[in-house]
């Protein structure tokens, strides 16, 4: 299969015409193109604040309730272009009202018209100490037509046992929303340690450029990239691909399910099926007197 992962940059959008042309354009890119997925970031829902008005984008909690009431003419959107050009599409990440508070919630749309939701399950510093949003629902399995696919949104790509609990999957996606290069490769290095940890492929897409109207999300750093073992039919790096830094556009690379099947069988090591052999060992260590 050929994924198409995203470098976002948002836009202050004056009408939900501006809106819908925009998602319709970057699918159509993807689909042309020949890709079977297409993943784009985290909070790339964020733009949707801004056909508020500028005070609400520009109020951190104003603008969590005014994404919250666009999702579902966001999802019925990417539902329709999902089935218009036969492909499987990870909408960019948005808050969604609870009866508490709001989660940050991705959302897999099938050609098939089928969708399943994933909610971010830890929150950054921002996120809990002064945005208030909260963790959501449990991780789940999509059993796609190309593939078993997991998400883990930005900073739950840095949790081992998040990952972990998805080695079923053959794809892991990873929406990101990162203001710094440290930050980016915070998770990018998360992305690639899941893929070394589970044999498998991770899809990471990103939020690029400035939005000055939202305190959220001002500025952005990162790029499209995907990644794999760097073991037996995957590149020694481990990088299938990936784009140039802050450069709006899709990233593309092929991904080969016998290749994620056969390097999980017969690699030259065997992380995923050895990863039992730590419980015992993972206990508090002996500490020897060296001084």
């Amino acid at each position: 299969m050929k994924v198409a992962t995203a470098a976002y940059p948002l836009d202050q959008l004056s009408s939900w015409a501006q809106y819908e042309d925009k998602i319709s354009g970057w699918v159509a890119e993807a689909a042309t193109a020949g890709a079977d997925l297409a993943v784009f970031p985290e909070y790339g829902a964020m733009e949707l604040a801004t056909l508020a008005g500028s005070e609400i984008a520009g109020d951190l909690e104003a603008s969590l309730f005014a994404v919250s009431e666009r999702l579902t003419d966001a999802d019925a959107l990417h539902r329709r272009l999902a089935q218009q050009f036969d492909l499987h599409i990870l909408a960019a990440s948005g808050p969604a009202a609870t009866e508490t508070r709001p989660v940050n919630r991705a959302r897999l749309f099938a050609p098939t018209g089928q969708s399943g939701a994933q909610d971010k399950q830890i929150m950054t510093r921002f996120e809990r100490e002064t945005w208030g949003v909260i963790g959501g629902g449990p991780l789940q399995v999509f059993d796609t037509a190309i593939g078993k696919i997991g998400v883990l949104i930005c900073y739950d790509s840095e949790f081992p046992l998040l990952g972990r609990a998805l080695a079923g999957c053959d794809l892991i996606l990873v929406p990101s929303c990162t203001e710094a290069l440290s930050g980016y490769w915070r998770v990018r290095i998360g992305a690639m340690a899941r893929a070394l940890e589970n044999q498998c492929v991770t899809v990471m897409g990103s939020l690029v450029g400035e939005a000055p109207w939202s305190e959220a999300v001002d500025m952005s750093t990162g790029t499209g990239g995907v990644f794999g073992p760097p073991d037996t039919g995957f590149p020694a790096t481990g990088v299938l691909a990936e784009g140039t830094l802050n450069t709006p556009g899709w990233t593309y690379a092929e991904v080969d399910l016998a290749r994620i099947a056969h390097v999980r069988d017969d690699g030259i090591v065997l992380g995923r099926a050895h990863w039992p052999e730590q419980i015992g060992r993972n206990g508090p260590p002996s500490i020897v007197q060296m001084r």
